[in-house]
């Protein structure tokens, strides 16, 4: 029987953050909510605030079981990436207060689950989410970039789960 898992991924933002909420049952990946916690035009420390308010409610409400991030990436601009690097570890901290697992992907890993190379535009990430959880309609760019999140993240629960039974049928074997 295969093991049903609900996965809230986080696209982090200091303006903008991104949600992606899916359920995982063996090899089927089913969407249930995404959306966007849009930030007042406040103070850092407020924001942060909303950020962790905003999953806090999202964990209170859907219950998921995994919690899946984009990892930390080199950003052009140091003032920025430290802003996003506050609004990561707010999400994070939510995430583990309410005792998740967190799994953290590189954007390129990202788009190599998604699209198929690591290279892919913005545009062909939400396009694939799209297809792959038989979305119409527009979805928001950082909600689907946190759905991608959730999408690389329910491949990983995938293979570990065919992992472990590939190692179960070895030990039968013997």
């Amino acid at each position: 029987m295969a093991l049903s898992r609900r996965v809230l991924a986080i696209d982090p933002g200091s303006r903008v953050t991104g949600y992606g909420i899916i359920d995982v049952l063996g090899q089927e990946v089913r969407y249930v909510d995404s959306g966007c916690i849009r930030l007042a035009d406040e103070e850092m420390p407020l924001r942060l605030m909303m950020i962790h308010q905003g999953i806090t409610e999202l964990i209170r409400s859907y219950r998921p079981q995994e919690f899946a991030i984009e990892a930390i990436f080199v950003h052009k601009n140091p003032a920025s990436a430290l802003k996003l690097g506050q609004a990561r570890g707010v999400a994070i901290c939510a995430a583990v207060l309410a005792q998740l697992p967190v799994a953290e992907y590189a954007a390129k890993s990202i788009k190599q689950a998604v699209v198929g190379k690591g290279g892919a535009e913005k545009t062909q990430v939400q396009h694939m989410v799209k297809i792959l959880l038989n979305r119409s309609g527009v979805i928001q760019s950082d909600a689907a970039d946190a759905l991608a999140v959730a999408l690389t993240h329910a491949h990983y629960l995938q293979t570990q789960r065919r992992q472990q039974l590939a190692g179960l049928a070895t030990a039968w074997e013997q």
